[in-house]
């Protein structure tokens, strides 16, 4: 045997091919320019700082800072999952959920735990010495929960004008 028919047979499958189907997931570009799109991702970037800025000093000693993290942690994982549920289509792929609704229902909770861990992370921030590491990242958390609190607030509104406008077909 030559060396072209050694190669040609080791290329060659032994087995059957297989028909294996596979599925691309189709992103949505157009969801981050509107209004939705951009709040969410406001979110997920304000309420990883928060969480990042806390979560990078002494805040363990403190349970209201342990509140602030708890809340800033699954919040922002639950508009990550959100965003891409709605970044990917797979709310149109999965019609039974009534996705309108728990928008609704996940933006109007965000808003309300954020208002207050907002409140909490910023009266926390006394107990911590002026121009320390500690005061001047509890400070920008407070700053950016409060940041967060409003863009939950507006994708509340958002979701909320989403709920009342009545289906096409209906």
């Amino acid at each position: 045997m030559d060396r072209a028919t050694v190669v040609s047979a080791r290329r060659s499958p032994s087995a059957p091919e297989c028909n294996i189907s596979t599925s691309t997931l189709a992103f949505d570009r157009h969801f981050t320019t509107t209004a939705t799109g951009k709040l969410h991702l406001a979110e997920i970037v304000c309420g990883m700082l928060v969480w990042i800025l806390v979560g990078g000093t002494e805040y363990f000693h403190f349970s209201a800072l342990c509140w602030v993290m708890f809340v800033a942690i699954v919040c922002w994982v639950l508009t990550i999952c959100l965003f891409l549920i709605y970044f990917t289509g797979a709310h149109n792929r999965i019609p039974q959920v009534p996705w309108t609704i728990l928008s609704l229902c996940l933006n109007c909770s965000a808003a309300a735990l954020y208002l207050v861990t907002a409140v909490v992370d910023a009266l926390s921030v006394n107990q911590a010495n002026r121009g320390r590491h500690n005061y001047n990242c509890w400070a920008a958390s407070a700053f950016f929960a409060f940041l967060t609190t409003l863009c939950y607030a507006g994708s509340s509104y958002l979701s909320y004008c989403t709920w009342k406008t009545p289906e096409e077909g209906e």
